[in-house]
């Protein structure tokens, strides 16, 4: 009788130790996975999420300061269409979009197209500047706050870029890493419209 009952009492402690184990290594892979994604990956990922807004509407505007203290708006880019970008430099697939970014403002500032982009590091000028430098990054570096990510529906992955016409609307979001060409198309497509 009693070895019958000392088998019911490891019973649920076997089970729980299981489980431990179970919970364990499946947050373990997930890390492992996780830090094993390079830059050079995120080409071959399908979009996550691209959407064109049934109701085109006025992009927000906002004043926040460059890398230099200086206030920018984005109303100072009126006329002009704009690739708006929320992204951090610890951030890999933000990472991976700016050589795209910098050859496209290399290949259209002149026709009437900016692109901003937006820091959400928490270490803000400090660690924006020195991450320019490396990347040769020569478009605009704002440097952002909570409000303008509530402004523009409470960003929760970054990089998410927003795309916005000659009048100031919003005509495209992306969440998520996207090659130049997808922003190319647009700005494309935007600089035919009259």
């Amino acid at each position: 009788m009693s070895a019958k009952k000392s088998k019911v009492n490891l019973l649920p402690i076997f089970g729980l130790l299981i489980l431990i184990f179970a919970v364990g290594y499946l947050g373990y892979t997930s890390r492992k996975a996780s830090q094993s994604v390079d830059e050079e990956s995120y080409s071959t990922i399908t979009p996550a999420f691209a959407s064109v807004p049934s109701d085109v509407r006025p992009a927000p505007d906002f004043e926040l300061p460059d890398v230099n203290g200086k206030k920018v708006r984005l109303s100072d880019f009126k006329g002009k269409i704009i690739i708006l970008d929320f992204w951090a430099t610890w951030c890999p697939p933000c990472r991976a979009e700016i050589p795209g970014f910098i050859e496209l403002y290399k290949k259209y500032k002149d026709k009437g197209v900016e692109i901003i982009g937006i820091s959400l590091d928490e270490g803000g000028v400090k660690d924006v500047i020195p991450f320019m430098k490396e990347f040769g990054i020569n478009y605009h570096i704002l440097i952002g706050n909570y409000k303008v990510t509530q402004d523009y529906g409470g960003i929760r992955g970054i990089p998410t870029t927003f795309v916005i016409d000659r009048k100031g609307n919003i005509r495209a979001k992306y969440v998520g890493y996207r090659p130049k060409e997808v922003f190319e198309r647009d700005i494309i497509m935007l600089l035919n419209e009259k």
